[in-house]
Order: C-alpha cells, then structure tokens, then sequence
C-alpha cells in the first residue's frame, strides 16, 4: 500500500464525526428520541425568499453554473465591504475582500499566506478544532494559549508566548467553543500587540451577527492603518442558512490576498457561484429577518442560562451565540459522559478534550453543548435528560 502522509496520521479526526460515530448501534426509545447538540450549523433550510431567489438563479443566470473569480464575485466583495465599513466604521475597499469556501477555507487560506513548516500560530485554549487540525497537517505548531477561567485570553500572558517563530494570533468570538465575547479593549490590545511584533491578528468573527451586544463589537476597522495587521473572517453560513453552499469571506490587505488567490486558485478555483449569489441576495434583502434571528438566538441563549443554573453541580463556563460551554460535575471524564449520555439520555454533544491538547486536563470535567438549533422547548427539555442522568459523581472541592 502507497504510503500515508504522516502529518494526517498525527492529526486528530473530525470531532463531529468522530462523535457521530457514537450514535452507530443505538437505538433510541419512541419517547426520547436523539437530541442534537453537538454541530454548530443552522438545520432549517435558508428563509423561504432566499430560496425563490436561488431558484431564480438557478434557471435564469447562466454564469451561476461556471467557473468564476477566485476571489469571489466583484459584487459581492463590494456589497461586503460597504456593509462592513458601515457596521464597524472605517474604510474597507472591495479589494481588501476575498470570498471562499466557507470561513474554515478563509483560515487555511490566511494561515498559507502567513506561515510554513515550524512556524506558530497562538490558539486561544479550548481552541476551535478545525484551526488546530489545518496547523497540524501543514507543519505549523498551533501554541496553545490558556484562557483560565474567563475563557478570555490575556494578551500579557499571550507576549510570553511569542518566539521569532510566530508568525499569527488567532482569535474566535463569539468564541467557538466557549462562547465567549471578547471586549473590544481586548480585542484592540492583541491588534497592538500582533502589530508590535509583526504578526497577524487573524480574528475569525463567524458568529458576529448573533453578538448579545447592540452596535459593532469592536473598532479594529477605524484604524486607519487596520490592514496591516488585521485578517478578519467571516461566514455567511450561519447568517442566512447556507452552510452547504460554503460560502464566507476574509477582509485583509490586498498585497495578501493577491497571495490567497493563489491558494484558491489551487483548492477550489473558486467560490460556490450559487452560494454567493445567495449571499448577495440576502446582504441587500435580508437584514430584517437576520435581526429576527439574532432575537431568537438570544431568547435561547437566556434559556440555557437559566436551565443551567437550575441543574445541580454544573457550572456555565461560557455562554454566547450558538455555545455553552460547561463544567459537569461526574466522575467521569467528559469523553464518557458524553458517549454515557448518547446511551442514557439520547443526547449528543462534544466533550471538552476535543478542544484542548492534552496537556490541559480541564478539557475532561467539560462539554460543549451548541443549542442554536433547539427551540426553548428543547433546552428545557435537554435539562429534563441532563436532571435524570445518573453518573457517579466527583468529589466536591472541599472534599478533595
């Protein structure tokens, strides 16, 4: 048999998948039917306008079925600068905009742009797995960067961690997995720092329409001279329910992203036609149902917030857009209880190893549970199961 490359052999499986995999000879009783906790995916089809007008597309524009620019349609790099520009202050051109598969390709294509083999990229712990797996399976160390107890890296403890051969920062908010926002101050002291040190500030802001907070949620974009440090990510995945037409998008200098058409060029040729033509559509018709949306998810994020202070022993961690992340209070390490609660209470959900290295032993009393696709009758009934289960439990802290 051809040799394997040993760099995917080394790197961790898909989590979703893997996770799936749990399900495989379970079967699960007429009255307590499987419950999805465990993807960060809208699974309701895009909003019914959105879909006419993809059918449209579909019979009517030609060139919605061939090849395209790399970097994305010119009229959507340009409705998203403006839309940017506008929501964030500053300037943004059409140029400094690419569009790509999906914001997990806006990442590998920004890290390829900036790092090689034995270069680093600082990743905030619990880290987003798929940032962790591209690191691996290129020869760029992903060093993790502990967050304590707020979940919020330190930007101080983050300096220590800089050798000549970091080459990015890479921040996520709301966090996935933690959920987390970062405060803007935040937010500006590591763009001040990346930029003191010559580094990237890669800031993958998918989840940002979801944000609790009204207005922009930071003011990188003001800063005149944002593009020389700042390669920001987006995704109109979660925005208008386009998860399976893969289509997202990185604002960042046009010097770099001359270099990420390169990268494209190699890996898709381009962007999903139909996928941006949606996105387009839904940037000029949608904002009034995206706001609805928003409203939604935050009445299901005050659910979780409130089933999980009612549930004895666990301990919210992180709350915010489509993520909680928790502390549960079993014996078990989190891979077992996730795997016991597949069996026990018909729910699937990720443990917390799979969102740090294993020098981090936290990763196993933690779970992360992604609740934007159950209604507020789901969580509470997802607190119902979670009340039943009947794991031994760890001794309390002042036993210890």
């Amino acid at each position: 048999m051809p040799p394997f490359n040993p760099r995917l052999l080394a790197s961790d499986p898909p989590a979703v998948i893997e996770a799936l995999r749990w399900l495989d000879g379970v079967r699960f009783p007429p009255d307590r039917p499987l419950m999805m906790f465990s993807q960060a995916a809208p699974a309701a089809p895009p909003p019914e306008p959105l879909r006419r007008a993809l059918a449209e597309i579909v019979m009517n524009d030609p060139a919605a079925h061939l090849y395209g620019p790399d970097l994305g349609l010119p009229e959507l790099r340009a409705e998203l600068a403006a839309t940017t520009a506008r929501r964030y202050g500053g300037t943004i051109r059409a140029d400094q905009v690419a569009i790509t598969s999906g914001a997990n390709q806006a990442f590998t294509a920004a890290v390829s742009s900036l790092a090689g083999e034995g270069d680093e990229v600082l990743l905030p712990t619990p880290w987003y797995f798929n940032h962790k797996m591209h690191c691996d399976m290129t020869g760029v160390r992903a060093v993790p960067l502990p967050t304590g107890a707020t979940l919020i890296p330190d930007p101080g403890r983050a300096e220590t961690l800089i050798t000549e051969r970091t080459r990015a920062i890479a921040l996520v908010t709301p966090n996935n997995p933690g959920g987390t926002e970062y405060p803007a101050e935040v937010l500006r002291a590591f763009r001040d720092l990346a930029r003191a040190h010559g580094l990237a500030l890669i800031l993958d802001e998918t989840y940002r329409d979801f944000h609790a907070r009204p207005g922009p949620p930071h003011d990188l974009f003001a800063d005149p001279d944002w593009d020389d440090t700042l390669i920001h990510l987006y995704s109109f995945s979660k925005a208008y329910r386009l998860t399976g037409h893969r289509v997202g998008a990185m604002i960042a200098s046009a010097e770099r992203l001359t270099q990420v058409e390169k990268y494209i060029d190699t890996v898709t040729i381009c962007p999903n036609q139909l996928g941006q033509r949606a996105a387009l559509w839904g940037l000029r018709n949608l904002d009034t149902w995206l706001a609805g949306e928003r409203d939604e998810i935050l009445a299901r994020r005050a659910a979780m917030e409130q089933g999980l202070a009612a549930l004895p022993g666990w301990r919210l961690l992180g709350l915010g857009a489509y993520f909680a992340y928790v502390r549960h209070p079993f014996a078990l390490s989190s891979p077992e209880v996730a795997q016991r609660l597949v069996r026990d209470a018909s729910i699937l959900l990720l443990p917390g190893t799979m969102f740090r290295p294993a020098t981090q032993p936290e990763g196993r009393q933690e779970l992360r549970i992604a609740f934007a696709n159950a209604d507020r009758d789901g969580i509470a009934e997802l607190f119902d199961r979670l009340a039943g289960v009947n794991l031994p439990l760890a001794p309390a802290p002042e036993a210890l």
